[in-house]
Order: structure tokens, then C-alpha cells, then sequence
């Protein structure tokens, strides 16, 4: 027993055997097939008495069923992961040998000088023989299959119920089965459809979500759930059936990022799997873009991207390049994180023209000559100082990249003749509360302007067109909450929130960026237009589901109360009292107050000069002149406001 047990884990452990071999055993196997078959027609002892010319007999036989081996490839295969193809060619080579001998048996039976060497069996024994012999080889792959997948290939494989019992249930099933090796063993579905609770689906039970779950769970030791790629989002908007299953410890799948399935083709799906991470958590709706525009906008045309190192705008060149521009010029003044962009435009899109430029939009001079030498069609302007602490406490370098910057490239764009100008602006410029966000709204103020003055001058002729985008955080980005979190969970905490009640909006970069592009597309200049940035997402509560999901124990949470400029909440102007339709429902039209160029340029000019002294009180105190619904929180500028 122990040689035999031996002979197994040496045969499973192996990548697979030689060709050879099957071929052997495969033989073997139609010899004592036919040995069996003789036994039960001529019983033991006359079959002993005739072993002899019985085996030559098989032996002959042999000789054309493996000119059926050769023609069909039986032995070609990996027995251990047969399928009904496998079966099937068996079947076809047997079949094609039973046709031949059933032909030469006949010349055997009429020719009397062959019966020393071979035994003239009739038709009905050679048809019995080919029966039991394709049978056991066909047993002899589904209990090789079978061991494999029971003992071996599950081995290692995690113990799974699918959540979702439709086509993306059934599909991913499929998937999980053929998977070689298995990553996932079925052991049931679940859903919260009455209509299929506590019935079979593909020999397995469907169970309910409710409160048994965690009992159905624990004594199947479950420790995985596969949602269907046609369940994620209500997967997504069930924050109850994702505690429970994080407090089992069950590890959650989910189709990658935003490449969930079709429902046509479901052989990618079990590929794209991937445990999840908070961001595939976070309640939000699939947003469709109307990407045949964005196309017939951009391809082939000059593009000039700012910030083409960041977050938003690294992800901003990834999508322009989808739509073979004619050119592109990206502008950063980060060094290294520059030097990344270059080596993957040569790497994923080398035949994107693209000249990648370390400079400071703040740099008039060099900015004129990029715009000079380039010419650029449209611009997309994601350049900015964005983190909130770090320009309070540098109210100078606020004014001097973001608004001087924006500025400057402004006015490039109308001088050089750009056609369509694209603003990344931000949620916290809405009633800003610190000086990063009063600095991204004066930006707002300069380019609706500037783009209602060269409207009256411009005569009905084609003119440079001013567009805002406004969203909140992106998920994935520099200096989010979400990587300063994961590092803290490393490190063994505690986790630092600033307030139990401070909440925020989240959007994946890649669909905030393809919202910037459309309305980029549809934008006729002047407007701001604000994205529906979904759900809100209380900080305190993220922090303890990330800490839930990573497995960690003893984490605690920290309130290190709300930093400078920091407001509990942010606004986006969502609502249909200040905001107008657009061309998307998750985009409307911020109702904001019109200003006069003149005295806005004067205004930033004057700011600019106030900047180089460096005075932090006195900038602010201009800035505050400028956007009177500024009102500082939390801040040393707060005595500003009395």
C-alpha cells in the first residue's frame, strides 16, 4: 500500500508523463481488456488452456488499434486533465480499429492454417471486446482525472462559493472547474433571490445571504467568495454582506478594476479575478462615456498635457493615446516621476509622437517657448499643488504654480491659438476653506473670465475655448488616504483619522479622467462642470474595513483632529438648485457668479507681487478679497475672517 501510494504522488507530483508511457498503458489496458471479455465467454480454464493464441490473438488486434492511437492522438494528452474531447477521440480510435479487425476477422476464421497462432473469434466476442475496452479506457482517465482533482489539484486550492447564480454565476463556475491548476473548489452559490435559494445549480446547493451564511461558512471552511462579474455592483452597494464575510475572515474575488464581463465571453473571467482592495469596495456607479467623440476630437490633433506626471494627469496620457493623436507634449516639473512617463510611452505607445519636458509652468519664458515651437490643438491643464497642509503652510507657492501657472498657460493657449482648453480644478475650490482650494477657484475665475472676454472680442469667429472640470478624490492618487492607511496597517498602527465625522467622495482615476476628456468634447467654453462624484464615504469607517480586510488584529484607530484648512465635508455643487444639466447625468453645469477680466487680471496681478514677499497673512488677506466665500477653518488665517 505504501509502494502504491508512492507510485501515485511520484506520477501526480510530476508535470505529466511521457507520450510513451500513455501509449503503453493504453495497450496494456486492450490487452487485458480483451482477456476479461474471453474469460467471461470461454470461462478461466479454457481461456488458461488458450492463453497462448488468445494473447497473439490481442496482439494482432493490437497492431490496428494503434493505427487508431495514431490517427486520433489519444496518447497526446495530459490524462489528468481529460475532458469529453479526450473521450472522444477513444472512442473514434477504437472505433476505426474495431472496423478493421471486424473486416480481417473473417480471413482469420476461413483460413485454417492461422488457428495454431490465432483463436478465430466470432463477431460477437471482438464487438464485446472493443465495448469493454474503450469503456476502461475511458475509466481509466475519468479515475485519473477524478483522483487528481479530489486529492492533488485541490490541494492548495481555496474552498469557494459564488455570489451570483445567473449566467455570470454559472460562467464563472464553468471557469473555476477548468482552471488547471485549481485555484478555487466549488462548494455552492449564494444569492439573495428567493426564487433560487436551497435548490442545486451544477450539483451544488444555492444558499441564502441571511444570517445562516455565517454557520454555511464555517462548516464548509469557505474561504473564498467569488462575486459574478454581473453582480458587482450590487455587490459593491451591500456593505452588510461585505462586513460579514471580511468578520469570517473570507477572502473576497472580484473581477479586475472596471473590466468586468460583457456576458459574452466568460473564458477571460476567472484571468481577471483578483482579491479584493478597498477601492473595489467603495460604493459607485459604472459610468458609460461616450468615448466615439472623445475620438474624433483628439485623433491626430497637437496635445499639450500639465502635470503629466501626477496621478490624473499620467492616466490623462494613457487614455489620449487610445485615440492616435497626431502629437503630444507633456509638461511636468517632478523630475523622476517625468522620467517614468517617458519610458512608458516608448514602452506601450511608441508610435505616439511625444516629447516629454521637464519645466515649471510658472516659467513664463519657457512655457512661451514650448507653446511657440509646439502649437498646440487642445490642452489639458492637470498642473497644480494639490495637498491641503502643505499650502497652508505655503500660501506663496499656491499663488505662484497653481494661479500664476494656470495663467500662464491660459494665455499661451489664446496667443498660440489652442483651440479648447481643459481645467483640472477640485470639490475643495466650492466655498474653500484653506488656500490650496481658494487658489484652484481663483484659477476658475481666471479662465471663465477670460473666456467671456475673447468671446465678445473674438466676433463670432473660432476662439480659444475655456472648459473646469471639478471632481474630489480620486482613488489611487499621490498622497491619498487610502495608501497612508495600508502603510500604517503594515507597519502595526495605529491608524490616524483626523475626525470620526469627516467624510469624502471617491472616483477611480480612470473614470474621472475619461469625464475630463468628454467634457473636454462637449465643453463650448465657460462652464465648470461638476461630476456627480456618488455616495460619500465616512474616513472612520474606511479605516476600519481596510483594517478588517488586511487581516491585521490589534489596530488601533487614532483622531488626530481636523488639520489646517481641513473642512469635515466637501461640496461639488451637485445639487439641482446650483447646477444645470449637461450633455451626462453624472455631469452638470455649476450656476457660478460671472466676473470681469480687467479687474481679475488686475487682481492676480496685484496677488502675484503680494506672493514675493512671502507675507502668508497678506496673501491670504488678498486672496480672501478675491473669493469672499473663502473662509478659513481650523487655521491661523481664521482671525482673518472676524
Amino acid at each position: 500500500m505504501l509502494s502504491f501510494n508512492k507510485l501515485v504522488n511520484w506520477y501526480f507530483r510530476r508535470e505529466s508523463l511521457p507520450y510513451w508511457c500513455i501509449f503503453l498503458i493504453d495497450c496494456l489496458i486492450c490487452i487485458l481488456g480483451g482477456i476479461f471479455v474471453c474469460m467471461l465467454f470461454f470461462r478461466l480454464s479454457r481461456t488458461a488452456a488458450n492463453i497462448m493464441p488468445i494473447i497473439n490473438t490481442l496482439l494482432f488486434y493490437q497492431l490496428f488499434n494503434v493505427i487508431g492511437f495514431r490517427v486520433f492522438h489519444t496518447y497526446a494528452g495530459v490524462i489528468r486533465y481529460s475532458s469529453f474531447i479526450d473521450l472522444k477521440r477513444v472512442a473514434y480510435a477504437m472505433g476505426l480499429g474495431f472496423v478493421i479487425v471486424a473486416i480481417l476477422h473473417y480471413f482469420i476464421i476461413f483460413t485454417p492454417e492461422t488457428h495454431q497462432y490465432l483463436v478465430p473469434l466470432h463477431l460477437r466476442h471482438i464487438v464485446s471486446i472493443y465495448l469493454v475496452t474503450t469503456i476502461l479506457l475511458w475509466t481509466f482517465r475519468i479515475m485519473i482525472k477524478g483522483i487528481y482533482d479530489t486529492v492533488f489539484d485541490t490541494e492548495r486550492a481555496k474552498r469557494a462559493l459564488i455570489y451570483g447564480v445567473r449566467e455570470g454565476g454559472v460562467g464563472l463556475a464553468k471557469n473555476i472547474a477548468a482552471q488547471k491548476p485549481q485555484q478555487f473548489r466549488l462548494f455552492g452559490f449564494i444569492t439573495h433571490e428567493d426564487t433560487f435559494t436551497n435548490h442545486y445549480l451544477m450539483g451544488k446547493k444555492v444558499y441564502p445571504v441571511d444570517k445562516d451564511l455565517l454557520k454555511v461558512i464555517k462548516e464548509n471552511r469557505i474561504n473564498a467568495v467569488l462575486v459574478s462579474p454581473l453582480r458587482n455592483e450590487v455587490f459593491r452597494d451591500n456593505t452588510q454582506l461585505q462586513d460579514m464575510l471580511i468578520e469570517a475572515g473570507v477572502n473576497i474575488y472580484m473581477t479586475e478594476g472596471v473590466q468586468e464581463w460583457d456576458g459574452e465571453d466568460s473564458s477571460k473571467v476567472v484571468n481577471t479575478l483578483k482579491e479584493i482592495s478597498i477601492e473595489d469596495l467603495l460604493p459607485r456607479d459604472q459610468i458609460q462615456i461616450d468615448m466615439q467623440s472623445v475620438g474624433n476630437l483628439l485623433r491626430g490633433k497637437k496635445i499639450l498635457i500639465t502635470g503629466s506626471a501626477g496621478s490624473i494627469g499620467s492616466e490623462m496620457v494613457r487614455q489620449v493615446c487610445l485615440f492616435q493623436p497626431g502629437e503630444l507634449m507633456l509638461v511636468d516639473q517632478a523630475e523622476t516621476p517625468q522620467h517614468d512617463i517617458r519610458l512608458m510611452m516608448a514602452d506601450n505607445y511608441p508610435n505616439v509622437k511625444t516629447s516629454t519636458v521637464v519645466a515649471s509652468i510658472a516659467n513664463r519664458d519657457r512655457m512661451e517657448g514650448i507653446f511657440s515651437a509646439f502649437r498646440p490643438d487642445y490642452v489639458f491643464h492637470a498642473a497644480a499643488y494639490k495637498h491641503v497642509p502643505m499650502m497652508e503652510n505655503n500660501p506663496s507657492e499656491s499663488i505662484q504654480n497653481n494661479v500664476w501657472g494656470t495663467k500662464v498657460i491660459a494665455d499661451l493657449s489664446v496667443k498660440y491659438g489652442v483651440r479648447k482648453f481643459v481645467m483640472v480644478s477640485t470639490d475643495k475650490a466650492v466655498n474653500p476653506t484653506n488656500v490650496m482650494g481658494c487658489s484652484k477657484r481663483i484659477c476658475e475665475i481666471y479662465c471663465q473670465s477670460l473666456n467671456k472676454k475673447i468671446d465678445k472680442e473674438s466676433n463670432k469667429e473660432v476662439s480659444t475655448q475655456f472648459v473646469t472640470t471639478r471632481f474630489g478624490n480620486v482613488l489611487g492618487s499621490n498622497g491619498s488616504v487610502i495608501p497612508l492607511f495600508e502603510k500604517q496597517i503594515k507597519n502595526g498602527g495605529p491608524v490616524t483619522v483626523t475626525d470620526p465625522n469627516i467624510i469624502r467622495f471617491f472616483m477611480l482615476i480612470p473614470e474621472a479622467c475619461k469625464l475630463v476628456l468628454e467634457a473636454g468634447t462637449h465643453g463650448k467654453g465657460g462652464e465648470i462642470f461638476v461630476f456627480d462624484m456618488g455616495k460619500p464615504v465616512r474616513i472612520a469607517d474606511l479605516a476600519k474595513r481596510m483594517i478588517k480586510l488586511s487581516g491585521a488584529e490589534n489596530i488601533e484607530i487614532e483622531y488626530t483632529g481636523l488639520r489646517a484648512g481641513e473642512k469635515l465635508y466637501e461640496e461639488v455643487l451637485s445639487t439641482t438648485e446650483n447646477t444645470l444639466p449637461s450633455f451626462h447625468e453624472k455631469v452638470r453645469i455649476a450656476k457660478v457668479q460671472e466676473y470681469d477680466y480687467d479687474v481679475v487680471n488686475q487682481q492676480i496681478e496685484q496677488l502675484l507681487q503680494i506672493s514675493r514677499t512671502y507675507d502668508s497673512m497678506q496673501i491670504v488677506k488678498m486672496m480672501k478679497s478675491i473669493v469672499p466665500e473663502y473662509v478659513s477653518n481650523n487655521s491661523i488665517y481664521s482671525v482673518l475672517d472676524k
